[in-house]
């Protein structure tokens, strides 16, 4: 009798049909509808947790669209979790759907997830006491099957190596996608496979795979429970790996002695969206697949794959503005069945139309097969779930805050612009900050294109389904975002290590609008800031807590209390700070730099609230910054940008800016000393080099003291000083060389005395500023306006 007559005889009453798949896999989908279809069972047992029973039904719910995936996750850790994911090319899905359609019972027979999470745990558990965990593991035939073990191998790449084929993907396509679902047959296509199999488990054993030992128990329990109570009428659809095991010959009390002393938790289990993109990651239900999207196209095309395929990748390079007409089409399709006849294979796969569309329709670039990569062969394919659905309180609000504010999950990241004068993107914001608070990433903040104001915000957004897990997760800490957010805040003021960290904390709560938080934050706040004396730590507070004010006035929030908090701050960091700054090394002394940097902005801006009512603090901030530009025991560095500072506040003349940069660069300091004053004057980003432009006495200083540091000196300041112009923009490195170049009395900056420095001239060059004047009318339109002058005059008169 062959495999094909045995098979027969057991769907007509010889044992359960067992159908091995590959998890994902369109022709496996494919030929298990059909298989359903021939043997016509009573029930359908389906490789997956027992606890998804109760959520069956819901695949048929019309608002149900794969990719989808089963989460199960523990009731006290919802951060520990699983997921089975399932798209509409899954043989899995393919299989529930029928039994739904056609009123046949379906039930999941694979170990439950009460006993896979307590694994996982195990495995969290074990590294986190320093042991060596097993590595993870994806079963080859796409089962999670974590676990301890030694070598693993891939029956896939095994096949595919004794075929000849190098790629285990491209074999699966000739042998299985390619092959139509079993012709006369629908059977005949799992009886090779189980043979296949069978072959590689007598020589392999469990391949490396020693859980599925256990995991095969189970099922081998169920399936026979499922015959005393359906008789012949059972079908199982399961991975290909696991058919041998499950056709062999055990007792009862075998397979339960395995089962027995298995590690529980609690657990949970729902149903969640999923997508293309992370179908394609090597974890979770199912091995990872490189090409959803290709899949996808091959499940649903009903015919001519490869044309309708490249005729999408012609549509998509049309939309990025490439030159794509219907004949590149049918040139790439002549080429993919080219390629494929002379490679031996039955139909083009996709790397031969890949390689089609790059000869054809991409001129040899690879640059836009990374956009057919990202948009096709992947794709951004995001599910949805029906609101029926099991979930926690916390998903159940945000799902109505993302309705009401009419913000859409999406797996395609986007940006989003934020007026905050409105009403609907103040809300957005709120939620988005509540979110991120909660370690639900879902939008990132991002610079915005157009105004900087603290009414405008940009987020990006994208929908990633672990997010689902964040959401369980972050549940514990209330039943609505707002609730929960607040709580969160409240236990990461308390729990908090540094006074940074609970002012940012502080910031975030005026962003999200958390006012009931607010107390906890502000007096954690007062007492960590009283005990802490680091002046560094207080620098790096100050600043948070004066973007705090500024939010709270563009959303109208009460921050007289953190004002306060800010000016005392800022007053105790004006009496430590001289001393702090003294005797520093030089990593030191740059660090300190950034701090005075981030205060002198602060004080800005704290000065400027009207919460803060402390006029006086600019004043006793520019008295700290005298302290600082005429102590020498301060380094170079931090003594340069005191005086930048001072200049750019208007608060020093020219002169008196051009005097102090004389005496640093007087031949009795040290080299290494005056290019640190040099850097803290001009470098760091702080626009030294157009200074340096439009001043030419500076630069004259600057170029004098440089052209006479000595050559034994000049190889030690040569590091510092690269550092310090590399900052600049190329046009203004061009600009200060082509002034340094031209040498005395050739044009340049003037002084104030009217004399010339060395290397520039005194005066402004007028014939070459005139010469620019005729294309500057141009740029403006001036020269149009002269013309139409006395029209526009007689026509206001007569209007």
């Amino acid at each position: 009798m062959t495999g094909v007559e045995q098979t027969a005889g057991r769907a007509a009453g010889a044992g359960p049909v067992l159908l091995g798949v590959r998890h994902h896999g369109p022709g496996s989908a494919r030929a298990v509808r059909a298989a359903l279809e021939e043997v016509r069972p009573r029930v359908v047992l389906i490789e997956g947790p027992p606890e998804a029973d109760a959520l069956i039904p819901l695949a048929a719910d019309e608002e149900m669209r794969p990719p989808v995936a089963l989460l199960a996750h523990a009731v006290d850790e919802p951060g520990h979790s699983a997921f089975w994911p399932l798209a509409e090319f899954s043989p899995e899905w393919i299989a529930l759907r029928w039994a739904l359609e056609h009123h046949v019972p379906a039930r999941f027979i694979d170990l439950p997830a009460t006993h896979t999470l307590a694994w996982g745990r195990q495995e969290d558990e074990a590294a986190t006491e320093g042991e060596r965990p097993p590595p993870a593991e994806t079963a080859p035939d796409g089962d999670p099957g974590p676990g301890p073990a030694g070598l693993r191998i891939d029956p896939l790449g095994v096949l595919a190596d004794a075929a000849g084929y190098d790629d285990p993907e491209r074999w699966w396509e000739d042998v299985v996608e390619h092959r139509g679902a079993g012709e006369g047959d629908a059977l005949a296509p799992f009886t090779a496979l189980e043979e296949a199999m069978g072959a590689l488990r007598e020589t392999y054993g469990s391949g490396g795979h020693d859980r599925d030992l256990v995991r095969e128990a189970y099922m081998r329990l169920q399936v026979r429970a499922a015959q005393r109570e359906f008789e012949d009428g059972v079908v199982v659809v399961c991975g290909a790996w696991h058919v041998p095991a499950l056709r062999q010959k055990t007792t009862v009390a075998a397979d339960r002695a395995l089962l027995k002393g298995l590690p529980k938790v609690r657990t949970d289990m729902t149903w969640v969206p999923w997508t293309h993109r992370r179908l394609a990651r090597t974890s979770g239900y199912g091995a990872g697949i490189d090409s959803p999207g290709w899949y996808g196209h091959l499940f649903s095309a009903p015919d001519r794959p490869v044309e309708r395929w490249l005729t999408k990748v012609a549509g998509l390079l049309r939309a990025e503005d490439r030159i794509v007409s219907s004949a590149h089409v049918i040139e790439a399709v002549r080429l993919a069945e080219t390629l494929a006849a002379m490679r031996g294979r039955p139909l083009p796969g996709l790397s031969e139309t890949t390689d089609a569309v790059r000869a054809v329709m991409c001129e040899g670039s690879d640059v836009p097969l990374a956009l057919i990569r990202d948009r096709l062969v992947v794709g951004d394919e995001l599910g949805e779930v029906p609101p029926s659905a099991p979930a926690v309180p916390l998903q159940r609000d945000l799902t109505r805050l993302q309705r009401r504010l009419r913000l859409k999950p999406e797996a395609l990241e986007r940006e989003l612009e934020l007026d905050l004068r409105k009403e609907n993107d103040a809300a957005r914001s709120r939620l988005l900050h509540r979110l991120r608070l909660l370690g639900i990433a879902w939008g990132e903040p991002a610079a915005s294109r157009g105004s900087t104001g603290t009414f405008r915000e940009t987020w990006r957004l994208r929908w990633e389904p672990e997010l689902s897990v964040r959401v369980a997760e972050a549940g514990v800490w209330g039943t609505t975002v707002l609730s929960a957010a607040t709580a969160k805040a409240e236990a990461d003021a308390v729990g908090a290590e540094g006074l940074a960290g609970v002012t940012g904390l502080a910031e975030r709560c005026l962003l999200a609008e958390l006012p009931d938080a607010l107390p906890t934050v502000m007096r954690v706040l007062a007492d960590r800031a009283a005990l802490d004396t680091d002046v560094g730590h207080l620098a790096q507070a100050l600043p948070a807590l004066v973007r705090s004010l500024r939010y709270g006035d563009v959303r109208g929030t009460d921050t007289a209390a953190l004002a306060e908090v800010a000016a005392g701050l800022a007053e105790r960091i004006f009496v430590g700070l001289p001393p702090a700054c003294a005797a520093l090394d030089a990593d030191a002394a740059e660090e300190m730099r950034g701090h005075v940097d981030a205060v002198h902005g602060a004080v800005a801006l704290l000065g400027d609230a009207p919460a803060a009512g402390h006029g006086r603090l600019r004043g006793r901030w520019r008295s700290v910054l005298r302290v600082l530009s005429g102590r020498d025991t301060v380094p170079g560095v931090i003594r340069g940008r005191a005086v930048r500072l001072l200049l750019d506040d208007g608060q020093l003349a020219q002169d008196e800016a051009a005097l102090l940069m004389g005496l640093v660069l007087a031949p009795g300091t040290p080299p290494a000393d005056a290019a640190a004053w040099i850097e803290g004057f001009v470098g760091g980003g702080s626009g030294g080099g157009m200074l340096l432009v439009h001043d030419g006495r500076l630069l004259g200083l600057v170029d004098a003291w440089l052209t006479g540091v000595p050559a034994e000196a000049f190889t030690d300041v040569l590091p510092l000083l690269r550092r310090t112009f590399s900052a600049y923009e190329p046009g203004v490195r061009r600009t200060l060389g082509e002034l340094v170049r031209r040498g005395p009395g050739t044009g340049g900056g003037a002084t104030a005395a009217g004399t010339a420095t060395p290397g520039f001239a005194a005066d402004f060059d007028t014939e070459r500023a005139d010469a620019v004047l005729p294309v500057v009318r141009l740029l403006l339109g001036l020269d149009d306006m002269d013309d139409n002058t006395e029209d526009n005059n007689l026509a206001g008169v007569t209007g």
